[in-house]
């Protein structure tokens, strides 16, 4: 697997991939959606710290900003989650709590808050079943630097599903995923908050009706890259029993320049020591680059000094070397060291089209000479082997042919081998979405030369209370994936149409609207995989 530096320097600035902006740009878009009913009444749970009054919204329930540890901030910045101190009275649980502090994607500005380690419940309406209902905790996206948990409404999954679904903030970039040596490391307090809402969950899940025993992990882009990591943490342990990965494994990778042509190639895990240099430079960057007193200076230090940009961007990867991560993800899973689980995991059709369309006005993709230029870029002495593979005239344009390159050679050939990896010790069913008229909900600009398709998040409507215009075919398989997660959460197996993954020519479930739209599909011929098997995927 191609693996960058995360931390070199241009100009003398740290930086990260312009990958890592456009993720998180895409989740930041999502439309806050309205209430589904109205509020009738003010439901009351009496969880492990205290009682918290949600709101009802006819037939389910939140609970929202309900917090899971104690704010870290002052001495508690760049510490391990600290369990929430007991409250007196009943707490107002009617809204969520602040994102976590991360920069504003249009401004550069600070937004959020520290005191952001809060999670949210949805439940349907009326008396659980005698073993409580399956429970779903929710990673958001949004490349470890934005994002928040208060954007992913989860009524259709608790009335049509029945379950319980939660849904987590946690540290993000240099909140999260700092290291520096009186640390003793990078830590990966995002993990570390992860874990300590999986926790809660288990402690609190029989009060809202659920059953701690029949817990599913699932989350998106970033939060399917959290959920892979947990897989293979042995601080993940017990904590949950099934899982989702939903655009992201444990062998996600880019190649040399996939956005921007000058960037390095990307991998989400960094190793320790990288980590480490990348936080004594920033240290010294800000004025507390003493070896003594360090990490007192830079905890003293106001949030807009350290959610900038550059710091979020910089400390955006996930360390291995260290007791959450003992080794590279993908190296684990090949190894068959995970935890053993049934798994549900899957990718987009047009994965790249987002990224491609977003950086399209910087680095445009125009015609075949630009095209080439990029292949020689990325690929080198296999460029011309890969042109052959995907000739530019066998695509709507040379900007669709370089997005289809990178879908299968980045996403969905690294999901397949993850797959594998998997499929070889626990029961794994494998999709893809590919509904080729998705809506764009996120109020991205239209680019002409490659319309988005079935891209990276697009499927996010189809599952969360997002108003999207959808035909009625689109709301046949948003019923059907709503139908599909929440059956897996309760009984292991999706469905009897997906057909579980293994044997020579293994099958996943493509998903889209219309007749025969959901099919059983050879995924791995269908994107070349065989081809990226032989050059570097």
């Amino acid at each position: 697997m191609p693996h960058s530096r995360p931390f070199g320097r241009r100009g003398g600035a740290l930086r990260a991939p312009v990958l890592v902006a456009l993720l998180a740009t895409l989740l930041a878009l999502v439309p806050a959606p309205a209430d589904a009913a109205p509020r009738h009444s003010s439901p009351v749970v009496h969880t492990d710290r205290g009682a918290v009054r949600g709101r009802a919204h006819g037939a389910y329930e939140t609970f929202e900003g309900i917090p899971y540890a104690q704010p870290p901030t002052g001495a508690l910045r760049w510490h391990a989650p600290v369990p929430m101190r007991p409250w007196r009275g009943v707490r107002d649980a009617g809204a969520p709590g602040p994102r976590c502090a991360q920069a504003d994607l249009a401004t550069g500005a600070a937004v959020g808050s520290e005191d952001c380690l809060h999670l949210n419940v949805t439940r349907p309406a009326g008396r659980a079943p005698g073993g409580g209902r399956p429970v779903m905790v929710w990673l958001h996206g949004g490349a470890f630097v934005a994002g928040t948990a208060g954007d992913y409404k989860a009524g259709r999954l608790a009335t049509r599903g029945g379950a319980v679904v939660v849904t987590v903030n946690y540290r993000l970039g240099v909140f999260g995923l700092f290291g520096h040596a009186e640390l003793g490391g990078a830590p990966d307090f995002t993990l570390a908050d992860q874990q300590a809402a999986l926790r809660w969950v288990r402690a609190n899940a029989r009060r809202f009706g659920g059953d701690p025993h029949r817990v599913t992990l699932f989350g998106e882009s970033a939060g399917a890259l959290s959920t892979c990591a947990q897989l293979v943490s042995p601080k993940g342990a017990g904590l949950f029993q099934r899982a989702v990965l939903q655009s992201g494994s444990c062998m996600t990778s880019m190649p040399k320049g996939a956005v921007d042509p000058a960037e390095k190639a990307w991998s989400p895990w960094a190793r320790e020591r990288d980590v480490l240099a990348a936080g004594g430079e920033a240290a010294r960057r800000l004025g507390c680059g003493r070896r003594v007193e360090a990490l007192r200076c830079l905890r003293a230090l106001p949030l807009r000094k350290l959610a900038t940009p550059e710091l979020m961007r910089a400390f955006s990867f996930v360390a291995y070397g260290n007791g959450q991560l003992r080794e590279e993800p993908g190296r684990a899973l090949e190894k068959g060291r995970f935890h053993r689980m049934p798994m549900v995991q899957g990718t987009n059709h047009d994965e790249m089209r987002y990224f491609v369309a977003q950086a399209f006005a910087r680095f445009p993709v125009r015609d075949v000479t630009d095209y080439r230029a990029r292949l020689r870029a990325s690929f080198g002495d296999a460029a011309a082997a890969v042109e052959r593979r995907y000739p530019a005239r066998a695509y709507r344009t040379p900007a669709a042919a370089w997005a289809a390159v990178l879908t299968d050679r980045s996403w969905t050939c690294t999901s397949l081998r993850a797959d594998r990896a998997l499929a070889a010790r626990v029961p794994v069913y494998g999709y893809e979405f590919a509904d080729p008229k998705a809506p764009n909900v996120f109020g991205l600009p239209t680019v002409p030369e490659l319309p988005y398709g079935a891209a990276h998040a697009f499927e996010l409507p189809y599952l969360f209370d997002v108003p999207a215009p959808f035909t009625a075919g689109q709301r046949a398989l948003s019923e059907r994936m709503t139908d599909a997660w929440t059956r897996f959460a309760r009984t292991d197996v999706p469905g009897p149409e997906w057909p579980r993954f293994g044997g020579r020519a293994p099958r996943v479930l493509s998903l889209a609207p219309g007749a025969g739209g959901t099919r059983p599909l050879d995924l791995g011929a269908a994107h070349h995989c065989g081809f990226w098997a032989r050059h570097g995927a």
